[in-house]
């Protein structure tokens, strides 16, 4: 028999003063999850549902897997609200919007160097993914046009880029029928150099990929030297390959923390850039862009016109809707911060990177891949060689329960025996956070000293949940 309680009816009036959320007849129910319910739900109450769902997710601010932006100002999330509803591909109806748009773009161009006398040109994307491979398609265009003019075959295009790029680069082999030179790594070197390019490159090749900031391990690839490479060829052999720069993580970091380095429009076979925007540009995701060093290096047949929008309105892009508010954040940002406040943010996140290294290393259980000079990653790697390298796979999961989610992995092949741990340190990420990190992290290492007995029991449970390699 029904407690008293239980045989109370629940009313469908939902607006009855006495409505209270956790107290609707929904909150006793289970909440449809894989088809739409029947009737639907008090807003309060569908807001609420979702809301306690996300309290599973883990803590953006203590997620140092992601490269991504986690906050913004409360101004910039005023613009978000009010400009979500914009359909970022309209522009006939939204003309200043692309107005905008277009300011980024040059503002973009500007930022890393695009001569006087050209005129850079770009579209601002979902994310770096679309911004290489609509680069990347531009160069495979131009490369089949100079073949055509030169009465030469266009059947076999290849591109060369190193093993530690990011996947898009594999998708846009496959997905567009190009063939892949891997620049394989090598022991102790996670970065890709002239003298290797040498031997992968011919008169087939459409472009040299080359990485500003690595996911791996934060490096970035002898774009200079690539670049003198390739001009000499073109001088000898009359090979014009385009460098095609990976900034996706770096895009942001190179122009502010070392500009002295030339990785940009200032090596003349550099004709092409993306950028994560939502990364070190500092904006909520999804945002990337592309960035062309002048207008001839995009060829005009990628360009469609449409007109069922209302009006003529030139478009490049793989996705086509989507809100216009990334787009205007970045703005927001650029006017907001300008150079000063980048350099001021990014010289910031670089030292507490630097600091965050060295509390690491004081520990006594862990060496650098690599120092923090090119991105804000500390890419750590056991110093007992001795150690089992699923320890630091143990010690990824057993962060977790301090908050923290810190990824383990493997670097690619010819160096896939070394297993490191990788933290990015981001816009929030301060010096108080880097000390609780560091305690955490002893804390983790000495509770894995207490239980080393069961190693092997641990490490099969977690191998059983896809945690480990």
């Amino acid at each position: 028999m029904l407690s008293p309680m239980r045989q109370v009816k629940h009313t469908s009036d939902q607006n009855e003063p006495l409505s209270y959320t956790y107290a609707d007849r929904h909150m006793d129910q289970e909440v449809s999850k894989y088809a739409i319910p029947a009737t639907g739900m008090d807003a309060r109450v569908a807001y609420q549902i979702i809301r306690d769902e996300l309290n599973l997710d883990g803590n953006p601010a203590l997620n140092l897997a992601s490269f991504v932006t986690t906050w913004m100002e409360p101004e910039a999330d005023e613009l978000l609200k009010e400009t979500a509803n914009k359909n970022f591909v309209d522009q006939d109806e939204y003309p200043q919007t692309e107005e905008i748009h277009q300011r980024v773009i040059s503002m973009m161009g500007r930022m890393f160097n695009a001569p006087k006398e050209c005129d850079p040109v770009g579209t601002c994307t979902v994310g770096s993914s679309e911004a290489i491979m609509l680069g990347l398609l531009a160069h495979k265009w131009s490369w089949k046009k100079r073949r055509e003019q030169a009465g030469k075959p266009t059947t076999n295009p290849n591109i060369v880029f190193s093993a530690d790029v990011h996947t898009c680069w594999e998708k846009f082999a496959r997905y567009f029928d190009v063939e892949m030179r891997v620049v394989p790594l090598k022991k102790d070197q996670f970065y890709m150099t002239a003298d290797q390019v040498v031997d992968y490159i011919d008169e087939n090749t459409c472009a040299v990929g080359c990485v500003l900031g690595t996911t791996f391990t934060g490096q970035i690839d002898d774009i200079r030297g690539i670049n003198d490479t390739l001009l000499k060829l073109k001088a000898e052999k009359g090979w014009d390959i385009p460098i095609h720069v990976d900034g996706a993580s770096g895009g942001f970091v190179a122009p502010f923390v070392y500009p002295e380095v030339e990785v940009d429009f200032r090596l003349e076979q550099v004709r092409s850039i993306n950028t994560s925007n939502h990364k070190f540009g500092l904006v909520y995701p999804g945002i990337g862009s592309v960035v062309f060093r002048d207008r001839s290096d995009l060829p005009e047949e990628l360009v469609f016109n449409i007109n069922y929008l209302g009006g003529s309105m030139p478009n490049y892009s793989l996705n086509f809707s989507r809100a216009s508010s990334m787009v205007l954040l970045q703005y927001y940002n650029f006017l907001r911060l300008g150079q000063e406040g980048y350099r001021r943010i990014m010289t910031n996140i670089m030292d507490n990177a630097q600091y965050l290294e060295k509390k690491l290393i004081e520990t006594g259980y862990f060496e650098l891949l690599n120092e923090s000079k090119y991105l804000p990653t500390v890419t750590v790697r056991l110093k007992d060689r001795e150690l089992p390298t699923k320890v630091v796979y143990m010690l990824s999961d057993l962060l977790r329960q301090f908050g923290w989610i810190v990824p383990a992995y493997p670097l690619p092949a010819n160096a896939d025996d070394v297993h490191v741990l990788r933290m990015v340190v981001k816009e929030n990420f301060s010096r108080d956070m880097a000390e609780k990190f560091a305690a955490d992290i002893v804390k983790c290492i000495k509770k894995l000293g207490d239980e080393a007995q069961d190693f092997e029991k641990y490490f099969e449970q977690q191998k059983g949940k896809g945690r480990v390699c």
